[in-house]
């Protein structure tokens, strides 16, 4: 249909999700992708609150910033008390490519909690179809609390390795309140360094945030693209403002109606799905480091992440030993694309023979770890958002009694997985709002997009994100990876391109 680059090496487009997705397929052939007749016919919307309309009618001066233009917004830091303290949006764009053709503002979001929009512009449009780029100025933004956007930041590097290196599978009481222990102190730093805003970074606010931004590009209606838990940004603007809801796709679903256990359990369930999948490819070539047997070499693996446990790999890096914590990170993020499965086979092969360079290396990469410390806040977000959003009550001995269940759907990372829920329940800073149920009544087409063999996103969720929205459109990609976009499926890509473009949503039940 149009040219399209590949998405392939792109492995600093990965983000760090904790606990994510969901999906469905439904459509009604007599639903237009435009905006519903009662929809507002202006930016702002007629019926917008008095005490909001400054941020509304806002201006913003669009500059140049390379080949893209760089713009920054104001939002209320709460919107129970709009006159209050503000925060500062940082957004980038590149303009549509045909302004003759050009139909609007499409935004994107990549993820995490934590992952920056304003970078991702540049991702997104490396890959995106040409129609779609000749359509819409492509807008990236930094959600609140993120990265160049007014940031929550709470913690040194060394603390934040600290943080991400707390054994994430503990085997006795002193190491089970540690666990705890290391989330109630980052939670604390957050709530007495971070401010008024530490207690307001939730999905909510940032979806009011982002009808703000919708307004101030002059759309009348937003059209949006969400990955990952960028999908939930986008469910939540549909709940809350159906009517000003356009083309909106979720690509690679959160189930808004599972908890944090349910969340975590069918994350384990998804990254075990992906390591089975990988360890089928890799124990048939001769080269493979774990042998050439599934069975065997998922135990090989399981023993190696137990002993990184006990005993931790050097590194070239001094002061820095690869931990389970960290071998787990480093496993993980290849299993978001079949293509980084060689760079899994090398940084294990290497391993495997003591040596953690490797494996650390793409634990960074998934943590943004660079060599002079953290390059964002994305580890902080993530603890955050989730917890503001997703308030867990688990206990650790709750947790403890887990640990079987969760095993058994994952033997490899079930450990990692059923512990989790446990940061958030020491979470200190809790939300001034529980999170709606999801079901955007009144709103447009919305196309779920789903991938069979998703490690953070699992199909399941996918499903469920379709069904549970009121005019969810369920599109399915037989494949591997996290989400389905630009990763070589044709069919899932011209879909989306098609719905963004001429506003045709894809037929009911589409399977790439």
């Amino acid at each position: 249909m149009r040219g399209r680059k590949s998405a392939a090496g792109l492995l600093a487009g990965l983000v760090l999700v904790a606990a994510c997705g969901s999906a469905e397929d439904t459509r009604d052939s007599a639903l237009s992708a435009t905006a519903p007749s009662d929809a507002p016919t202006s930016a702002t919307g007629g019926d917008v609150a008095p005490e909001l309309a400054t941020f509304y009618e806002q201006d913003v001066a669009w500059t140049a910033c390379g080949r893209y233009e760089c713009a920054s917004a104001e939002v209320p830091v709460d919107y129970a008390d709009p006159i209050g303290e503000r925060l500062t949006l940082k957004m980038r764009r590149l303009p549509a490519g045909d302004q003759r053709a050009r139909r609007g503002s499409l935004f994107i979001n990549p993820g995490g909690p934590g992952g920056s929009g304003v970078d991702y512009v540049a991702q997104f449009t490396a890959v995106a179809g040409d129609d779609l780029l000749d359509a819409y100025d492509v807008v990236g933004f930094d959600p609140r609390g993120v990265g160049a956007s007014t940031p929550l930041e709470c913690a040194t590097t060394a603390q934040l390795d600290a943080y991400v290196n707390t054994d994430p599978t503990p085997d006795d009481a002193s190491e089970e309140q540690a666990f705890y222990d290391a989330a109630l102190t980052l939670g604390e730093r957050c709530e007495s360094e971070g401010g008024e805003l530490a207690g307001h970074v939730s999905t909510v606010e940032v979806a009011k945030d982002l009808d703000i931004l919708r307004a101030v590009v002059g759309d009348p209606t937003l059209s949006y693209f969400g990955a990952s838990y960028g999908t939930m940004i986008g469910a939540t603007y549909a709940q809350l403002f159906p009517k000003r809801s356009g083309r909106l796709v979720l690509d690679g679903a959160i189930d808004p109606s599972l908890d944090s256990e349910g969340l975590n359990k069918g994350q384990a369930e998804g990254f075990q799905t992906a390591l089975r999948a990988y360890l089928e490819s890799c124990t048939k070539q001769a080269d493979c480091p774990l042998g050439n047997d599934v069975d065997t070499a998922q135990q090989r693996l399981s023993d190696f992440l137990s002993g990184l446990d006990a005993t931790p790999l050097k590194t070239s890096t001094e002061g820095r030993p690869l931990t389970e914590a960290m071998g787990f990170y480093g496993i993980a993020v290849t299993l978001y694309n079949a293509d980084y499965w060689e760079l899994l086979t090398r940084a294990l092969r290497q391993g495997l023979r003591g040596n953690g360079t490797q494996l650390l290396f793409l634990a960074d990469t998934y943590l943004s770890r660079g060599e002079n410390g953290y390059e964002d806040n994305s580890v902080i977000a993530l603890v955050a958002v989730n917890c503001l959003d997703d308030p867990s009550t688990m206990t650790l001995e709750q947790a403890r009694e887990s640990v079987p269940e969760f095993d058994s759907v994952s033997p490899v990372f079930g450990d990692n997985f059923a512990w989790s829920p446990v940061t958030c329940t020491a979470w200190p800073i809790k939300p001034a709002q529980e999170a709606p149920e999801i079901r955007a009544e009144g709103a447009p087409p919305i196309v779920v997009v789903g991938t069979t063999r998703d490690p953070a996103t699992p199909y399941q969720w996918s499903e469920a994100m379709a069904e549970q929205l009121a005019s969810g459109v369920l599109v399915t990609r037989d494949g591997d990876g996290h989400t389905g976009y630009a990763m070589g499926n044709e069919c899932v890509d011209d879909a989306i391109d098609d719905y963004l473009v001429t506003g045709t949503p894809p037929r009911e039940g589409l399977t790439c």
